[in-house]
């Protein structure tokens, strides 16, 4: 995999795992726990998925292979921190609607 097709991976996760997230929200707020946590599994596994990817830019740099760092890799990390505290948020808008709705 190139450095593009990397980029491009970690920002299709990114945006999938928050689309997931949001879509969690929102499912919660119509009392729907079960579905809203189906959600937020699928956006950990987005999540787990670029993980992995990432995880492989950092074992490759320690061996000595330098990724170049470019706008869009900076762009790429940005989505994945956003999704990561996105998805941590909205874990807690679940369980806050589940409690409020018992």
């Amino acid at each position: 995999m190139d450095n593009q097709d990397i980029i491009m991976e970690i920002i299709l996760c990114g945006g999938n795992s928050r689309s997931e997230s949001m879509e969690a929200i929102m499912e919660a707020k119509k009392g729907n726990i079960e579905a809203a946590r189906k959600h937020l599994k699928v956006a950990s596994d987005e999540l787990t998925a670029i993980h992995k990817v990432q995880t492989g830019l950092i074992q490759n740099e320690a061996a000595g292979k330098k990724t170049e760092i470019s706008l869009l890799m900076i762009h790429a990390q940005d989505h994945l921190m956003n999704a990561i505290t996105f998805k941590d948020m909205a874990s807690e808008f679940v369980d806050l609607y589940e409690k409020i709705s018992k």
